[in-house]
């Protein structure tokens, strides 16, 4: 019985001896002694003092230091930050405060690591260093480039931004200070550096991240770490803490070619009609005079999935977006509402060609109500097109990306990424539409409308006694008589404008007895014209247009 206890007890004080010695280890390792932190002369890093040894005594002092809590040992920096703004931000960050201001004492460059409060003389640095070298840790005092601190996180700030997480449910790492501001603490302990970067917790996987930011789920592996695209201090993008210096130059580290199973995008938008300014604009601002990768992609809930919404492919994520009527939307239900968010009132786009009747908003000349128009938000309103492609019909929708987007796509038979990022065929259009006068037709030169229209049904005329002699004999481009998007209802008419018929008045010239450029839809494949072109007068002569 003895042999018994005596075994357990060797084993009890084996297994104590062992949790001293682990528990010791965790503590060593905890320790600031250990970290870039000591600045002593025993310190490791390349940073250290010629001879003094106390560690603490950079920071805190039990004597004859500052009134600040805790034993601050270091004179607080004058407020004059530059202070992060964003109007994505509804927080109002001011002067750094509290722990971030202590943090910012020798963080910001301006006062020399020795200068303790407890010394009459500054403690010498090796190698002749005075204040914190140039780095990754040196911020300066332009703070705009870096994540926010020193501004209250409660919950009606989280009840404002549906992206931040309530402070309530913060986990005890992420500690907010007794006033309920988040400073530099609340992500880095100055004592602790077991994670990297004096990290509270471990951010492998943005754990750290995600305990305050919400930003929604992605299926795309590589977009799932915050890292990938954001850096937390000195962000080359300023206040979107991007690692590029705008949006593109971000998503383009990766969608460049270099990356084995990414798009190269790149490739794309170096052609001439293309989707992208490089501008590093807010992204709450006006969309006026810029364009880049997220007006049209949420890349934080980006999907492989071909539909994440009625008509919105996986990879747009769950983007906002402007309805039918001009409303914003939070969540683009069609493809049409992410284009119009752009293309439509907020940010005018000047036609390609001059018309008769000219509408710079496109969702305008998409309304259902318009007088005749491509069917993107429903089916068109002629139902007899007899030169529709066969597994086509009067009753089908198209989209945007059907005629705009980048040449050589999977979409169009290539094997380039889709998408509308770049084309050599302006305006930024899947395949060739050739709109100048004099045009020699073929199928390539066409090419964009005949993805859809049978080229034989036009060319014999099916649909227009006069298609063959005006694109063949005439080299008239399509262009000249239709208007690709469509006419809106308070600036055309359905006599003057069904069927797409709108004038190209850069080849199009008034009748001189009538003074008139107009058409007249005189019923079923009947109407007029009252114009002149390539000097022949066309004066209520009999037409038979077709969509």
């Amino acid at each position: 019985m003895r042999t018994v206890f005596l075994i357990i007890a060797v084993g009890l004080l084996g297994s104590c001896l062992l949790a001293a010695i682990t528990t010791d280890a965790l503590a060593q390792q905890q320790s600031v002694v250990d970290s870039l932190h000591n600045l002593s002369a025993t310190g490791t890093g390349a940073v250290r003092a010629v001879s003094e040894e106390q560690v603490c005594i950079f920071c805190h002092a039990p004597h004859n230091s500052t009134p600040l809590r805790p034993l601050w040992n270091r004179a607080m920096p004058i407020d004059g930050y530059a202070i992060y703004t964003s109007r994505a931000l509804d927080a109002e960050p001011g002067q750094p405060t509290g722990m971030s201001k202590m943090c910012l004492s020798c963080h910001d460059g301006t006062i020399a690591l020795g200068a303790v409060n407890s010394r009459p003389q500054e403690i010498t640095m090796s190698g002749g260093v005075h204040m914190i070298p140039v780095g990754p840790g040196r911020l300066g005092t332009d703070l705009r480039d870096d994540h926010p601190i020193s501004f209250l996180y409660d919950s009606t700030l989280a009840a404002n931004d549906p992206k931040l997480v309530d402070p309530a449910l913060l986990p005890h790492d992420v500690m907010l200070d007794s006033n309920g501001e988040l400073q530099c603490s609340s992500c880095h302990d100055a004592h602790n550096n077991q994670f990297g970067k004096f990290l509270v917790m471990d951010n492998t996987s943005s754990q750290l991240c995600v305990t305050c930011h919400r930003m929604g789920s992605t299926t795309i592996d590589e977009h799932q770490s915050c890292s990938a695209c954001h850096t937390p201090h000195s962000a080359p993008s300023g206040p979107y803490l991007l690692r590029g210096g705008t949006i593109a130059d971000t998503c383009l580290s990766c969608h460049d070619g270099s990356v084995v199973g990414g798009a190269n995008i790149l490739a794309q938008i170096n052609k001439p009609s293309n989707h992208e300014t490089f501008s590093m604009v807010d992204p709450e601002a006006p969309l006026e005079n810029h364009a880049s990768c997220t007006d049209c992609h949420d890349p934080h809930t980006m999907t492989s999935v071909a539909t994440l919404a009625p008509d919105v492919h996986g990879n747009f994520g769950l983007v906002d977006g402007v309805n039918a009527s001009g409303s914003p939307v939070t969540v683009a239900q069609f493809e049409f509402e992410v284009c119009l968010r752009c293309h439509g009132d907020v940010n005018p786009v000047q036609p390609w060609i001059p018309r008769v009747v000219n509408q710079n908003n496109t969702r305008l000349e998409f309304e259902t109500s318009a007088i005749s128009f491509h069917p993107i938000q429903a089916p068109g309103r002629n139902s007899d097109v007899p030169s529709l492609k066969p597994g086509m019909s009067e009753s089908d929708i198209i989209r945007c990306s059907d005629c705009h987007g980048s040449n050589g796509s999977g979409g169009m038979s290539g094997s380039g990424p889709s998408g509308l990022h770049g084309s050599v065929h302006s305006p930024l259009l899947v395949a060739n539409y050739a709109t100048g006068d004099f045009t020699n037709e073929s199928a390539q030169a066409y090419a964009l409308c005949y993805s859809c229209h049978d080229r034989n049904s036009i060319l014999q005329d099916e649909s227009f006694d006069y298609h063959k002699k005006h694109i063949v004999d005439e080299k008239t481009s399509c262009s000249v008589c239709h208007d690709a998007h469509g006419i809106a209802s308070l600036q055309g008419s359905d006599e003057a404008n069904s069927h797409l018929i709108n004038f190209d008045t850069s080849i199009v010239f008034p009748d001189p007895s009538t003074n008139r450029i107009e058409f007249r839809d005189l019923g079923y494949r009947s109407g007029e014209c009252y114009l002149t072109c390539h000097n022949e007068r066309h004066g209520a002569e009999q037409r038979y247009p077709d969509d």
